[in-house]
């Protein structure tokens, strides 16, 4: 799986941008990159971003995030700020820059606008979180990377000929 620097940073600005402020936290922001990341896998064949993520208690992490936000801080394209929000501490995701959506098809955009809404609009950062403690996430331990093919143990189901002959296509494509 190759991992993509430049294209999750300009995803972090996108999700920055177009989620609304109070909706948005790093519980939320790593959901919402994970959640499209893992679609993108399931649906597309191959993940958004090729992020590596790690289990942590609240749900699956981006390994990368910290060391990207720094760098978006530093190139003056975001701005993180800490807050409370109901007696807890949060991260605020401010963009300061549009971000290059040039590199993402419009698929890829579109799983992570609908994440978006999901993750930032329609549910809290608890609630999230406990959608994210899922089979996926039990099937690594804390602190190892949740590979992305634990996202077919999820969806199991009744084996038929369609899913055989579409396994055999994937095999020689691959």
């Amino acid at each position: 799986m190759q991992f993509h620097r430049e294209k999750l940073k300009e995803l972090i600005l996108h999700v920055s941008k177009k989620a609304r402020l109070r909706d948005l936290g790093s519980i939320k922001l790593n959901k919402v990159l994970w959640f499209s990341d893992i679609t993108a896998y399931l649906h597309l064949g191959e993940p958004i971003t090729g992020e590596t993520y790690l289990k942590r208690q609240f749900g699956p992490v981006s390994s990368h995030l910290p060391i990207l936000l720094e760098e978006l801080k530093e190139a003056r394209k975001i701005v993180v700020r800490d807050s409370i929000l109901g007696g807890y501490d949060k991260k605020e995701y401010i963009a300061l820059a549009d971000p290059d959506l040039s590199q993402f098809s419009a698929e890829e955009i579109s799983i992570v606008d609908e994440f978006i809404d999901f993750v930032c609009n329609q549910n809290t950062a608890e609630s999230i979180s406990e959608l994210s403690h899922n089979r996926i996430w039990e099937l690594a331990e804390i602190g190892e990377e949740i590979p992305y093919s634990a996202a077919f143990a999820s969806n199991l189901g009744e084996i038929n000929e369609e899913d055989i002959r579409w396994a055999k296509e994937e095999m020689t494509r691959v």
